[in-house]
């Protein structure tokens, strides 16, 4: 079984799908887990998540680095392109079938969705060819309930809990729930902050952690920037790229949006001097517990409000 090739008390990550240049949720995303690892003394990683090769777009992955630049965002240890690691997903899918815990399935969309939206196993007995089909994980370690750093308890449905999940499509693609576990583990990542779109997605990352036998990363999600309740601002939405030659005020509003208030004597027009306060400021008790929060954008920059607590 695959070894994280290196240790360390707190390591953190962001890890962006090059769909499209960074836009301001992504940018929330980016600076919370920064400022996680940073006021924890920790490392913070990044890595390009490009499994998904019909989503990519040219020359994002590039983009976005040096969008995180711009914006003072340096991580620490070189950058890791999933679609370079296909053989170490391989390894893990044949650890899984050498231990009888992987099938082949032909259900579509369509029948799933017929069948009320939740697969139900229904091609586990059939043995079908692993050729040109899904292949499922037959869930041994279901979660439901877990611990998030940020939102606090999270319940996950049971059914969906115990649903025997896709870890390789049809068209040979590996699935982003094995990616992105096996990624976190060979990275030794210790805690995952990032968007609440990907808190339904963590109780069954974490069964497989506890599945394959390895050490659970702490789990935080902070808020969504949503353009209206339920429609997050995203790429495939056209949410408009941060400015990174004048990237100040979007990391200004970016640490408003997490509860973070520069004072006075701060230089808000130096994107330096608004780390280095949030660095020495953040804590994850200020951050939101909420799934989202409206945002729009004006000629006077990203405007929203806060919930009362």
């Amino acid at each position: 079984m695959l070894t994280p090739d290196i240790q360390g008390s707190y390591r953190g990550r962001f890890a962006p799908s090059p769909s499209g240049p960074l836009h301001f949720g992504s940018l929330i995303a980016a600076t919370a887990s920064y400022l996680d690892a940073k006021s924890n003394q920790g490392r913070w990683l990044v890595r390009i998540e490009d499994i998904d090769t019909p989503r990519v777009v040219k020359g994002a992955d590039t983009d976005i680095l040096h969008t995180l630049e711009a914006f003072g965002l340096h991580w620490d240890e070189e950058v890791v392109w999933q679609s370079q690691r296909h053989s170490l997903y391989q390894d893990v899918l044949s650890t899984l079938n050498a231990r009888h815990e992987l099938y082949a399935c032909t259900c579509t969309r369509k029948q799933i969705k017929a069948l009320g939206g939740l697969y139900t196993g229904h091609c586990l007995p059939l043995n079908n060819t692993f050729e040109r089909n899904a292949l499922r994980i037959t869930q041994t370690h279901p979660i439901v309930t877990f611990d998030d750093l940020v939102q606090g308890q999270v319940t996950t449905p049971s059914e969906l809990a115990n649903e025997d999940y896709i870890v390789k499509r049809g068209d040979g693609l590996y699935a982003y729930q094995l990616v992105v576990v096996v990624d976190d583990h060979l990275q030794g990542i210790s805690h995952v902050i990032r968007g609440a779109d990907l808190v339904e997605p963590t109780s069954r990352q974490m069964s497989l952690f506890s599945q394959l036998s390895w050490p659970i990363p702490q789990y935080g999600h902070v808020p969504l920037a949503v353009q209206s309740p339920g429609f997050k601002l995203s790429k495939q939405n056209h949410a408009p790229a941060v400015d990174k030659k004048n990237p100040a005020p979007a990391l200004l509003a970016t640490l408003q949006f997490l509860g973070l208030f520069p004072d006075n004597h701060v230089d808000i027009h130096s994107v330096e001097a608004l780390l280095k306060w949030a660095i020495e400021h953040y804590q994850r008790e200020n951050i939101p517990k909420t799934r989202e929060i409206v945002v729009k954008l004006s000629d006077k920059g990203y405007q929203f409000s806060l919930p009362t607590s």
